[in-house]
C-alpha cells in the first residue's frame, strides 16, 4: 500500500510558520527517499465551502486578508485530502506538510502561525462523506491545540484528542485530555494515549507532530529526531491494530535542518 506525501511549492517560499525559511530544502529533499509505495501529491486548495462549515465567514475573510495566511488554503487541502484518502483505502498513510498551521485557529479566531484549522476540516470533510467517523487525535507540537479543543466541544464530534503539552486535564466524557510533559515523560504520555486509542478503536488516528520540541527549537523541551522516530513506530503499530489508517500533519517548528531530517524519518517509517 501507498504512502502519500501532500506538499505545495509554496509551503517553501512562503510560510506564516518560518516566514519561508523551514522547509527550504524541499522539494528536493524527497529525493533522498526511494521507496516504490512513496507517493508525492501537490496539495490542492481546501473548498471554501468545507471552511465555512467549520469556520465563520468572518474568520474567513480575516484570513484572506492577512498576507502571512497565503499558505493556508494549500496546507488545509492537503490534509482533507489526506484524510479522505487514507480513509477510502487509496493510501495507507500520509504525511502532510503545511504553510500555515491549524491547531490553534478556532471557530472565529486564529493565532499562533495557524489560519484554518485543518485537522477538524478534515474530519468535518469525513462526517459529509462517510457518516460520524470515529476519530482519535494525538497532538505532540510544543503547545496546547486550544483551538482543536474549542472546535471538538463547540461541535460536538466524538473525537478522542489527546494533547501533550503544559498542563493536565481531562473531560467528564473522558475524550479530551491533556497531559503534561512535566508530569509524565513524553514517551509515557504517548503510551497512555496507545492505550487509550486502541480501546477508543478509532477508524483513521492523526498525528498533530510539531518539531519545535526539538532541542534547540522555540519550544525545546528536550526531543530529538529519535524521539519522534520512536513515536512513529508505535503509532503505526497502534493505526495497524485499529484500521491501520494514520495521517501525520506538520505543526511547529522553525529549524530547517530538524525539518528536513525530522519529517524524513517519519515518512520513512510510514513506508515500512
Amino acid at each position: 500500500m501507498l504512502t502519500g506525501v501532500f506538499y505545495h511549492p509554496s509551503f517553501s517560499r512562503r510560510s506564516y510558520l518560518t516566514a519561508g525559511t523551514r522547509l527550504k530544502d524541499f522539494p528536493g529533499a524527497f529525493e533522498e527517499i526511494r521507496h516504490p509505495n512513496f507517493r508525492l501529491f501537490e496539495s490542492p486548495r481546501v473548498d471554501e465551502k468545507l471552511v465555512l462549515k467549520v469556520h465563520t465567514d468572518g474568520h474567513v475573510r480575516e484570513v484572506e486578508n492577512d498576507p502571512l495566511c497565503s499558505t493556508a488554503w494549500h496546507s488545509a487541502g492537503g490534509v482533507v485530502k489526506a484524510a479522505e484518502m487514507v480513509y477510502t483505502g487509496r493510501l495507507r498513510n500520509a504525511f502532510c506538510y503545511i504553510g500555515a498551521g491549524g491547531h490553534h485557529a478556532g471557530r472565529d479566531y486564529f493565532w499562533g502561525y495557524c489560519c484554518f484549522n485543518d485537522v477538524i476540516l478534515a474530519i468535518q470533510n469525513l462526517y459529509d462523506g462517510f457518516g460520524e467517523v470515529k476519530v482519535a487525535v494525538i497532538d505532540t507540537d510544543a503547545h496546547h491545540g486550544d483551538g482543536t479543543r474549542q472546535l471538538l466541544e463547540t461541535m460536538g464530534l466524538n473525537v478522542l484528542h489527546f494533547c501533550i503539552c503544559s498542563s493536565d486535564c481531562r473531560s467528564d466524557d473522558g475524550l479530551k485530555i491533556d497531559m503534561s510533559y512535566f508530569s509524565r515523560t513524553y514517551h509515557e504520555a504517548v503510551d497512555v494515549f496507545c492505550d487509550m486509542a486502541a480501546t477508543f478503536e478509532p477508524e483513521l488516528i492523526f498525528w498533530y507532530f510539531g518539531h519545535d520540541t526539538h532541542v534547540g527549537e522555540y519550544g525545546d523541551v528536550g526531543l530529538t529526531v529519535e524521539d519522534y522516530r520512536k513515536t512513529a513506530v508505535k503509532l503505526k503499530k497502534l493505526a495497524e491494530l485499529c484500521n491501520d489508517k494514520l495521517v501525520v500533519v506538520l505543526g511547529g517548528g522553525s529549524v530547517p535542518d530538524i525539518a528536513r531530517e525530522s519529517t524524513i524519518a517519519i515518512i520513512r517509517i510510514l513506508l515500512e
